[in-house]
């Protein structure tokens, strides 16, 4: 059988990475250089996007291995800050994501994700509540690239692996979804990716509006 289902990661393919002021801000309320707290949260991410924190208790956690120690509100607002770095959606991927709905294809998302910003985005963006999957880490104690959330995505969409094209920025998760059997792209914008869409699979014919 050819490809059943299109599935889009969320940050840095439905939306753009944070920005650099956005950046800037987290350090100067964290007190941080951008350099230790991107080192922070490659050690303490994974544990909030699975569901373990909420965004304060994140922060906390994340401050306190450094000897930094601030109020609940404080926290309350870096978490915010935090959050809105990735609340710029990406227009383009969007209507991708709207265009392979309409040739006839499941569409999906798989993300590593917290609890706190999945509910703004399931009431914020449209496109989450067109989907005909949607597996999110905090929801199912797994993140990308264990193995473990990638069989519930296939679980969700009632297809093969080799049935699904997964489209990621991040290299250890692409490899992973292609050990499985899946088709995974690195994302390199919304126009590559209809390219590569239509190389896999000639139903995808994108035809300008």
């Amino acid at each position: 059988m050819g490809i059943r289902a299109v599935v889009f990661d969320f940050g840095k393919v439905i939306c753009f990475p944070p920005s650099e002021e956005n950046r800037r801000t987290l350090s100067a309320m964290t007190g941080l250089s951008g350099e230790t707290l991107t080192e922070l949260e490659r050690k303490f991410r994974n544990e909030y996007d699975r569901g373990a924190f909420d965004g304060k208790s994140y922060y906390r956690t994340l401050l306190e291995d450094r000897g930094i120690f601030l109020d609940d509100s404080l926290l309350a607002k870096i978490a915010e800050t935090d959050a809105e770095g990735w609340k710029r959606i990406d227009s383009g991927t969007v209507a991708l994501m709207r265009d392979v709905k309409k040739l006839g294809f499941a569409l999906g998302i798989l993300s590593n994700m917290p609890h706190d910003f999945l509910a703004w985005a399931r009431k914020s963006i449209p496109v989450f509540g067109e989907t005909d999957a949607a597996v999110f880490s905090c929801e199912v104690n797994s993140v990308k690239p264990e193995r473990r959330i990638y069989e519930k995505l296939r679980e969700s969409l009632g297809c093969g692996f080799s049935e699904i094209v997964f489209f990621d920025d991040l290299p250890d998760n692409v490899e992973q979804a292609g050990k499985l059997g899946i088709h995974g792209i690195l994302w390199n914008g919304s126009e590559a990716a209809r390219r590569d869409l239509e190389k896999i699979d000639r139903r995808f014919r994108f035809v300008p509006d």
